[in-house]
């Protein structure tokens, strides 16, 4: 497990794909360290944008997934649609966490987002392949 507190300013995104990096460019390669990297950063953009005190980021890596949450010290989310032109450039942050992680989601009533990134490679037994359980 992997904690580190970000700054509320601009940098902080870039401060933590740096440490995402610097924690995982061992054990996540290519493409996986690129996205890892990428959600994060929108993740925390999120943060300081639309969030409150305190920037946390949490991350944890074992063989079938890496799981990185960012939490601030808001009230919650705020759940609307929000109507845009295509050729708007913000707000497209979670749309991408949505296609590129395996999974993501809040902590209802916090300011606690995170995602996860299924790692390449076989799932032996019931307990690593849900499908299997429903055979």
């Amino acid at each position: 497990m992997f904690e580190q507190e970000l700054p509320r300013d601009p940098t902080s995104a870039a401060a933590a794909r740096a440490a995402l990096k610097g924690r995982f460019a061992d054990s996540l390669r290519g493409r996986e360290l690129e996205t890892a990297t990428t959600l994060t950063s929108e993740l925390v953009t999120n943060a300081i944008r639309h969030g409150q005190g305190r920037i946390t980021l949490r991350a944890s890596l074992d063989e079938d997934r890496l799981l990185v949450e960012v939490m601030d010290e808001g009230d919650g989310l705020e759940q609307m649609i929000r109507q845009r032109r295509f050729e708007h450039v913000e707000g497209w942050g979670l749309k991408i966490v949505d296609r590129e992680s395996s999974r993501w989601g809040t902590h209802e009533g916090t300011t606690h987002v995170w995602f996860e990134l299924e790692r390449a490679g076989p799932r032996l037994g019931a307990e690593k392949n849900p499908a299997a359980a429903d055979k």
